[in-house]
């Protein structure tokens, strides 16, 4: 049967759990990088900030960071990029797949209301180009949700913005030019009225 690695902690994936579950595949979530070995994809989840000393910087604002998930996620995806397992991270997901490249967070954006708002997640107009993996899924302009204060500052090597927030130009998904890896900076686990289910169909191509 098919295998799904959600590489995170249990107690904080429990949205990702309900999404993936969707699909005709075991979701397995572990803190367990060997576990990506027998997988057929991994699920980098969102969850707090990246450790900024992985991407050489002193902490300029990061907020909630949990190093010991950091090294193990990063560990996972690179099983998963030796294996060529196809990888799909969200939010914080999108952007330990840009550090692992060799890219840079920025930290804080500071006084930004488009992509964070304290009731819940702040919705917002995308862009997406027409030859990335994402098109044939989902439409060019399209309404996403985020909740995040940090970005995708320079970008790693061999990835490439497939879609961004026109009024900010905030990079809203990345894929590398040659792996199935993708990142998402929103959140199709929130997407109200399955408006985030195309998502799987993609996933579902892998297999």
């Amino acid at each position: 049967m098919t295998k799904l690695v959600i590489l995170g902690r249990k107690s904080q994936t429990g949205n990702y759990e309900t999404f993936f579950s969707k699909l005709p595949a075991r979701t397995v979530t572990t803190l367990v990088p060997g576990e990506v070995t027998s997988c057929d994809a991994l699920i980098l989840p969102g969850g707090g900030d990246i450790t900024p000393a992985f991407f050489g910087e002193k902490n300029k604002g990061s907020r909630t960071v949990d190093t010991e998930l950091d090294i193990l996620q990063f560990q996972a995806l690179d099983t998963a990029i030796a294996a060529r397992i196809p990888v799909i991270g969200i939010c914080k997901g999108m952007q330990v797949i840009n550090v692992a490249f060799g890219g840079t967070i920025l930290q804080d954006m500071s006084g930004d209301s488009l992509h964070s708002i304290p009731s819940g997640d702040a919705f917002h107009t995308s862009i997406m180009t027409e030859d990335s993996r994402l098109f044939k899924y989902f439409p060019v302009e399209m309404h996403v949700n985020s909740a995040h204060h940090q970005r995708i500052d320079r970008l790693g090597q061999h990835l490439k913005i497939i879609q961004r927030c026109p009024d900010d130009g905030c990079p809203e998904a990345l894929e590398h030019d040659e792996l199935p890896i993708l990142g998402l900076q929103w959140h199709p686990e929130r997407l109200p009225e399955q408006a985030g289910e195309p998502l799987l169909s993609l996933l579902s191509s892998y297999f």
